[in-house]
C-alpha cells in the first residue's frame, strides 16, 4: 500500500454496457493522481488524492473499463484452482526458468531439491492431505531461495538508487510484490522469484526508490528510470505474468 494511504471502506460502482464494475477506494494525502489496480482475484482498487470526488473516480473507471474487464478476466482465469494440483508433471518456475514437478512417495523424506530439470518433492502423505503437503513443501523451497536472492539483488541495486542497504524482510502478502515502510524496512513477496531476473530487479528497484520518494510522483519514476531505463517494459511484463505467480 502507498505510504499515507488509508482504506476507509468507501466503494462505488459503474456500469459498462451490461457489466457492473464495483471498486474500492483508498485515499492518500500524498497522492496527486488517481491510480487503478486490478488484483489477481479481479478486485478493482482505486488510490486517489483525499479530496477527489467519487464522480470523478467513476469517470476514470468508465474510461478504463475495457482494460479493467480484460485484466480481471485474465486474473481469474490464472487463479483457477484447477490450474495447480501439485502433482508430477506440472510446471514450476524459478527466476524465469521452467522446471517440472516430480512428487515421490517415500517414507524416507528429503528436502525439496532440483535434479536434472525437476523439482523433486518427497511425501509420505496420501489422500486429500497430499496436495497440501506438497504445496507446503514447494512454498518452503521457494522461500528458502528467495531470501539470499533478494538480499543480494537489493544490495546490488541500492548503490545505483543512491540509498543505504535497507533491512529486508521476506513476506507472504496476497496483493503486493513489495512494500516499504516509514522506518526504511523493505518487504518483498517470496513469489517474485518465480519471475525472470529482470522482473525481480524491477520490484527491488521500485521499493528502493520508495526510500527516497514515498509516493509515485514524477520524481519517483525518474529515479526508477535512472536505474532501469526500460522500467516501463518490465512493469508491463510483470503485470502480464503476475497473476500466474499467485497461488
Amino acid at each position: 500500500m502507498i505510504a499515507g494511504a488509508t482504506t476507509t471502506g468507501e466503494r462505488s460502482e459503474i456500469r459498462w454496457g451490461t457489466t457492473a464494475i464495483p471498486y474500492a477506494i483508498r485515499r492518500s494525502s500524498r497522492r496527486g493522481t488517481v491510480s487503478i489496480a486490478v488484483e489477481p482475484s479481479g478486485r478493482v482498487v482505486l488510490t486517489a488524492p483525499t479530496e477527489t470526488p467519487v464522480t470523478r473516480l467513476d469517470r476514470v473507471v468508465r474510461q478504463k473499463a475495457r482494460w479493467i474487464v480484460d485484466r480481471a478476466s485474465r486474473g481469474r482465469e490464472m487463479l483457477d484452482p484447477c490450474a495447480r494440483e501439485f502433482v508430477s508433471g506440472e510446471t514450476v518456475r524459478y527466476l524465469g526458468r521452467c522446471y517440472r514437478l516430480r512428487v515421490v512417495s517415500s517414507e524416507t523424506l528429503r528436502s525439496p531439491h532440483l535434479e536434472r530439470g525437476w523439482l523433486v518433492v518427497t511425501t509420505e502423505t496420501d489422500g486429500p492431505d497430499r496436495r497440501q503437503d506438497v504445496r507446503k513443501q514447494v512454498i518452503s523451497w521457494y522461500r528458502a531461495r528467495a531470501k539470499p536472492q533478494l538480499v543480494e539483488r537489493t544490495a546490488q541495486w541500492a548503490e545505483d538508487v543512491g540509498v543505504r542497504i535497507p533491512e529486508l524482510l521476506i513476506r507472504d502478502p496476497a496483493r503486493r510484490w513489495g512494500s516499504c515502510d516509514a522506518s526504511g524496512k523493505i518487504r518483498l513477496n517470496w513469489r517474485i522469484v518465480q519471475a525472470s531476473g529482470r522482473l525481480v530487479d524491477y520490484v527491488v528497484v521500485h521499493e528502493l526508490a520508495h526510500l527516497v520518494h514515498r509516493g509515485h510522483d514524477t520524481r519517483f519514476w525518474s529515479l526508477v528510470a535512472k536505474a532501469l531505463p526500460d522500467y516501463e517494459a518490465r512493469r508491463k511484463a510483470l503485470r502480464e505474468v503476475g497473476p500466474s505467480m499467485v497461488w
